[in-house]
């Protein structure tokens, strides 16, 4: 199965005319539209997007198919996907990661023992953190800086981690 990648998600209808209002996950919102076609999560549906102009967090589009406010507002919650290998390499600087990339990677410490898995990356407003994930065990987040993860090894699916001996996702390793 492919790998998607969600560029905006669809979090309000924008006057009577079918506007929508998008949340972006793209570094700036009004690219959304220049990807091409956009997908539902499962790659079942098809919509094309134009970007018409900002929006306070995003941007306001026009969805082709959708000509008024309840159309608009029927997409509220809909996510939008592109396949993850349209998306350029040449976008991504030094030290820069796609956030879907990360999402599976094995998780160790710098020893080579097992924390977890990356299961998402979630950002709360401090900066990006990766969620970790262990069965049978709570998940737990790890700050997303080159001190606590200075390296990541895409192509052999992991990264590598050193955090604190305090750290509370220890707690979460030695009860496992």
């Amino acid at each position: 199965m492919k790998k998607r990648v969600c560029l905006a998600e669809i979090v309000g209808a924008h006057g009577i005319a079918g506007l929508v209002k998008l949340k972006c996950f793209t570094e700036r919102p009004e690219d959304v539209g220049a990807y091409g076609p956009l997908s539902d999560e499962s790659g079942d549906r098809e919509f094309r997007v134009k970007v018409s102009g900002p929006a306070k967090a995003g941007a306001l589009a026009r969805v082709e198919g959708v000509a008024d406010r309840n159309a608009a507002e029927a997409l509220r919650g809909l996510r939008l996907y592109i396949d993850r290998d349209r998306l350029p390499e040449s976008a991504l600087g030094e030290d820069e990661f796609f956030q879907a990339d990360l999402i599976g990677l094995v998780v160790e410490r710098m020893d080579g023992t097992q924390l977890g898995r990356v299961s998402a990356v979630v950002n709360f407003g401090a900066g990006d953190l990766l969620e970790i994930a262990r069965p049978g065990v709570e998940s737990f987040y790890l700050p997303f800086s080159r001190a606590m993860v200075p390296e990541v090894d895409l192509a052999s699916g992991r990264l590598r981690a050193d955090p604190p001996a305090d750290w509370p996702g220890e707690t979460a390793r030695r009860e496992a």
